[in-house]
């Protein structure tokens, strides 16, 4: 058999275990082993080869950087729970209540502000959709504006940092995350305008889809309603300096200040009287599942990308992209609808792990920089939590909303909003400085061209001979 057709027939088995049902992680794990024996037995490679697996896995486990990882989880796993959400909802949502949309945009701006210190979609919709769909339904929201505008607002936190995702994919494609941070800036308000916009233009064309709140439900008003919205607000902006800032302003490494986000949520829950050993131990329950899934999905991925590179698979794939035409805007386009489609089966992480690795040298030879590229695939993973029928975005709220909410106002509900996230890739496309303007440019002098040189003191004497070391 020749080398060539390893590859396709790779991704062929990959997809015959997708199918069947088999965990990710394992299918992967299977697959690579499996057709790395046969590479030995065809003389691919030789045993050799595979005897880096356990280095590859050593070095994966000691990676410092993914152990930010359960420490956002676990800051996340606990802000659920300790009733910051609560207070940002019900404050915004009577202050902006008084004009038609008002709740949809107090959900639109409390979603970005949960996103920015939970870091977890299923924090932001489960905590958005039991307090504010009840209220939309009662006072006569359409039910597919109100559960989409829920759903979407909670998938801003994929994109706005510190999104796990962006951590994952600063690692897959050697880019450092204060980078893939600072570069999903524009994007995250780009994205926060584009709902707002949506809302605006359903309040002007079609008002009594989204009717302001009546006098008896917006509560008291004035300064107590103005202390209630700065009582979670100002916390929420300390935590989000606190993780951001020092990453940004280079004092704390991503791990670090996930550490010191992890302890900022547990002092937040103190000051909200929500703190107990079970909160503790139920957010610590959740993080090792998330963590652990993790690892293995990434485990599994090494096993296969070791051997898919042992059989020359990513001459294979860069042959295939780099020939699409249109250069770089093929290529992206391309790209992007390829993982629009596959997000409809595979879960982000799968799709950071498998293919964002393939994905990275072709991007890079085709001069495309890769934080533009990681932030734009990032945008496009959000999908994969609206896609119908499959988005976790949606099942988390069919779990929370009443029984008379149909799924197939949820489902439906989620389309325009899943539009508006395709929009915003195309965007980026064609607006690179978007992403690229606020990363740091550094000095723009290359290191491997400086040279020191040091003066020599006159001492009158002859220049000894340079040494000879042969």
């Amino acid at each position: 058999m020749n080398a060539d057709y390893m590859p396709p027939l790779m991704f062929g088995g990959l997809v015959v275990f997708l199918l069947i049902g088999f965990p990710v992680a394992f299918s992967l794990a299977a697959v690579g082993l499996f057709f790395g024996f046969i590479s030995i037995e065809l003389g691919f490679f030789t045993t050799d080869y595979l005897g880096v697996l356990p280095l590859r896995v050593f070095g994966t486990l000691s990676n410092d950087l993914l152990l930010s990882i359960p420490f956002f989880t676990l800051m996340g796993a606990i802000l659920e729970r300790c009733g910051l959400a609560e207070d940002l909802l019900e404050g915004t949502g009577q202050l902006f209540g008084k004009i038609p949309g008002g709740l949809a945009y107090a959900v639109i701006l409390v979603g970005a502000v949960l996103g920015a210190i939970t870091g977890t979609v299923a924090a932001s919709v489960i905590a958005m959709g039991m307090i504010s769909l009840p209220i939309m339904i009662k006072y006569g929201y359409d039910m597919r504006i109100a559960t989409g505008v829920i759903a979407a607002s909670g998938t801003i936190t994929q994109l706005i940092p510190p999104s796990l995702v962006l951590i994952v994919l600063g690692d897959q494609l050697g880019r450092s995350v204060g980078d893939m941070y600072a570069g999903a800036i524009g994007p995250s308000i780009l994205q926060i305008v584009l709902f707002i916009l949506f809302i605006m233009g359903v309040s002007i064309f079609a008002p009594h889809k989204v009717p302001p709140l009546p006098d008896e439900a917006l509560g008291t008003r004035g300064w107590p309603l103005i202390w209630r919205v700065a009582k979670g607000m100002v916390p929420s902006i300390v935590l989000i300096f606190l993780v951001l800032g020092t990453i940004f302003m280079g004092l704390a490494t991503p791990t670090e200040a996930g550490a010191m986000g992890a302890v900022g949520a547990v002092i937040l829950a103190i000051a909200n009287g929500r703190y107990t050993w079970a909160l503790l131990r139920e957010a610590m329950g959740n993080t090792m599942r998330i963590t652990a899934m993790v690892i293995f999905i990434l485990l599994g991925a090494t096993v296969f990308s070791l051997v898919f590179q042992g059989v020359d698979g990513s001459i294979w794939l860069e042959h295939i992209l780099s020939g699409l035409p249109g250069g770089q805007i093929g290529f992206l386009i391309f790209v992007n609808i390829f993982v629009f489609f596959l997000a409809f089966f595979l879960d982000f992480f799968e799709i950071a792990f498998i293919i964002v690795p393939l994905l990275a040298p072709v991007a890079a030879k085709l001069g495309i920089d890769l934080v533009w590229f990681g932030v734009l695939l990032c945008i496009n993973l959000q999908t994969s939590f609206m896609h119908p029928p499959f988005g976790f975005a949606l099942f988390y709220l069919r779990g929370i909303a009443p029984k008379t909410v149909l799924s197939r106002d949820i489902y439906w509900g989620a389309i325009p909003w899943l539009v508006l996230q395709v929009v915003l890739v195309g965007v980026v496309i064609l607006w690179p400085e978007s992403v690229t303007y606020w990363i740091d440019k550094g000095t723009g002098v290359d290191p491997s061209t400086v040279r020191i040189e040091v003066p020599m003191p006159d001492t009158g004497e002859e220049e000894p001979p340079p040494f000879n070391f042969r």
